[in-house]
């Protein structure tokens, strides 16, 4: 068994936007975005991890995270995640 990977949404504390990503590592992913080792959120630290899930291939969680990225999976976390946000 090869392990997870991670399709993670990482939410940034400078303009509130979020980033989906996916990875093999989740810790170690987390803490190159915050270290500024990610082009794409370099300028957007500080960041919180704030939603995570575990598949069992690369091919799930490529997949996963291109279906989070569109507006039926942005409308999905929404609904998912509002219990978090508003207590």
């Amino acid at each position: 068994m090869g392990g997870f990977f991670y399709v993670y949404i990482l939410k940034s504390e400078v303009d509130g936007k979020n980033y989906t990503g996916y990875t093999k590592d989740l810790n170690l992913r987390f803490n190159q975005h915050n270290n500024g080792y990610v082009e794409s959120t370099k300028n957007r630290r500080p960041l919180k991890l704030i939603y995570f899930e575990a598949c069992l291939s690369q091919n799930d969680a490529l997949k996963r995270e291109k279906y989070l990225k569109t507006h039926y999976g942005k409308m999905f976390l929404k609904k998912r995640l509002k219990s978090y946000f508003t207590g």
